[in-house]
């Protein structure tokens, strides 16, 4: 039988803390992805950071697209990272980020195109983060730790997953069922708050549903700014169950009111993070 859920609304919403005035004070993040070919992951995820507020970014990416990216996003520090002749982010890149990982979150998948470099990638990177860093895990760093569950030990309690169905199946290891079920399934295997499909689970059993959204959010880089969303807010100091409540909310909302405004489908996953500020300054 499917696990009952809380419904969740801007009324039930916690408070989310004011901007501190310093950058530092409202959080850095750390978005690490972007493949030669899919550099725009790594910015659509980092223009939700900025949006939701956080006050510092960091993204890396292959070394071939950085430079472009820095001009391009000017908001932004880039790191250029180590690519393989096909353009792949390579899982030795790890070294060029020794010394960037003590930040409030960092996201690691975005962009990224190959399996087993991504999960070279991630073994490298989890020993370095801070001890109170956040780890958001998303696409190809998904399946990197449905292939090595163990790579992640270390960061139970402050590890964020995104997954989607697909991704669910992955990492369940069995065909998918319910949300309601299996969310809360990898919630409690990973030690991780998981958020998909309008849904929140956390470890424990607590599962939260957010009732928005429509089908125009399934548009190429929709899940990079909802990873986005979620890490500038868990930047800002906003608990990791909530800040994917927050965020899955303000993604839904912001895709409804752009189907209302320009259609039910066509919007652009760089529409919904432009909208954020406006739906977190209503909501005050």
């Amino acid at each position: 039988m499917p696990r009952e859920s809380e419904t969740t609304t801007p009324e039930t919403l916690p408070a989310l803390p004011a901007p501190a005035p310093s950058k530092r004070q409202r959080g850095d993040v750390l978005v690490v992805g972007g493949a030669a070919k899919t550099p725009g992951a790594v910015a659509l995820t980092g223009l939700a950071v900025l949006r939701v507020g956080a006050g510092r970014l960091t993204v890396a990416v292959a070394e071939a697209v950085a430079a472009p990216l820095a001009v391009a996003f000017p908001e932004a520090g880039v790191i250029g990272l180590p690519q393989n002749r096909a353009g792949s982010v390579t899982g030795g890149a790890g070294s060029a980020l020794e010394g960037q990982l003590d930040v409030d979150c960092v996201v690691v998948g975005p962009g990224l195109d190959d399996a087993d470099e991504a999960h070279e990638l991630l073994e490298r990177l989890v020993p370095m983060t801070g001890d109170d860093t956040v780890v958001l895990l998303d696409a190809f760093a998904l399946g990197a730790l449905a292939n090595d569950p163990d790579v992640c030990r270390p960061l139970e309690g402050r590890l964020l997953l995104t997954p989607n169905s697909t991704e669910t199946e992955i990492l369940l290891g069995h065909d998918a069922g319910d949300e309601t079920d299996d969310l809360p399934e990898l919630a409690d295997r990973y030690g991780a708050v998981v958020c998909g499909s309008g849904y929140v689970a956390e470890p424990g059993g607590r599962l939260r549903h957010i009732e928005a959204g429509n089908p125009g959010l399934a548009t190429s880089g929709s899940g990079d700014v909802l990873a986005g969303a979620i890490a500038g807010l868990v930047a800002r100091g906003v608990d990791l169950g909530d800040a994917a409540c927050w965020a899955t909310w303000l993604h839904a909302t912001a895709g409804d009111r752009l189907a209302e405004r320009i259609g039910p489908v066509g919007f652009l996953a760089r529409e919904l993070a432009d909208e954020l500020p406006r739906l977190l300054a209503e909501q005050r």
